[in-house]
């Protein structure tokens, strides 16, 4: 079930169910640097304007899953443009986004009529640096068996074209706020709720 806070500015209510903590795992594989997997950790929260802030930290994991370094991080705006309010059609959907290598990028896509999976294509790349071999890309979130986030990552770079490069799959953390809620009901002593 999708929950939708009170607070949630309305242009944005159509993205409420990337809302909360992300948490998960994927492969990392682009040419010229070295397979992987990693953890990344993904949070989308509001603060009442009409748009998203999306942070994404993510590490390269060792074969049993410990962090070994720091991988990609990346700060983004997620806004929708066109068909805010409507109850069905296809919504627009507009990224702004820096990464730690430097890079900025406006990213413009769709977020599907009557489902929860969103695609997005670079319009715009910015590098401070010419050793950022990246040009643009493309990625397709979405929720997977209703509860999971699941994304994938494309890039091209000027000797690489237009392929996958990272994909994960990631579980919602939960609020310790709403378990602490939740629990408000239990009797007192905890054991009658076992009999």
């Amino acid at each position: 079930m999708i929950e939708i806070p009170s607070d949630l500015h309305p242009d944005v209510v159509s993205l409420a169910f990337l809302l909360g903590t992300w948490e998960g795992a994927g492969v990392y594989d682009f040419p010229g640097t070295e397979k992987c997997n990693f953890g990344q950790e993904i949070v989308f929260r509001h603060d009442g304007r009409p748009f998203l802030e999306f942070r994404s930290r993510s590490w390269e994991l060792d074969a049993e899953g410990e962090k070994i370094r720091p991988l990609e991080t990346e700060h983004a705006f997620w806004r929708v443009t066109t068909n805010q309010h409507g109850t069905s059609g296809e919504r627009e959907i507009e990224v702004s986004s820096v990464r730690d290598d430097g890079t900025v990028e406006i990213w413009y896509g769709k977020l599907h009529d009557g489902k929860p999976q969103i695609d997005l294509a670079t319009d715009a790349v910015a590098r401070i640096s010419d050793e950022v071999r990246y040009s643009g890309g493309k990625r397709l979130y979405g929720l997977v068996n209703g509860e999971d986030l699941a994304w994938v990552g494309e890039k091209s770079a000027p000797e690489v074209p237009l392929r996958p490069y990272m994909s994960a799959q990631l579980k919602k953390v939960l609020n310790p706020a709403k378990l602490i809620q939740d629990i408000a009901d239990l009797p007192d002593d905890g054991i009658a709720f076992f009999r």
